[in-house]
């Protein structure tokens, strides 16, 4: 079976770097959905300390990502990557799943997920 969701190396190295500097290095990345955002549904990224049964846990890069099984669906193939430019650096999220998605890049919806849409 392969990952969920994949984390590029850039990504990894950032995520790694932030836990560093929060003195989060013995916590698990959460990538999660919730609803919001202008096309009703957003991503979810941080620090967590307990594994839950409603959990997939998956080892990339030497660190443990969670996944509600809710949102493995929704998230099924997308990929996570860090990107630097002279505007600074950012987190990039990939989703096949997704079929719209607003100028932000972080709300998004599904063809079977809409979620509830907010002002942007």
């Amino acid at each position: 079976m392969s990952d969920i969701v994949k984390i590029t190396e850039a990504a990894a190295y950032q995520i790694k770097d932030m836990m560093k500097e929060h003195e989060e290095e013995n916590a698990y990345l959460r990538v999660g959905v919730k609803g919001g955002g202008c096309s009703g549904l957003s991503y979810g990224m941080g620090f967590e300390h307990e594994i839950s049964d409603e959990d997939q846990v998956l080892e990339q890069h030497g660190m443990t990502v969670l996944i509600k099984k809710e949102d493995a669906p929704i998230l099924n193939g997308t990929i996570i990557d860090f990107k630097q430019s002279m505007m600074g650096g950012g987190f990039t999220i990939d989703n096949p799943n997704a079929i719209a998605s607003c100028g932000c890049g972080s709300s998004f919806r599904t063809a079977t997920n809409t979620g509830t849409p907010e002002e942007c």
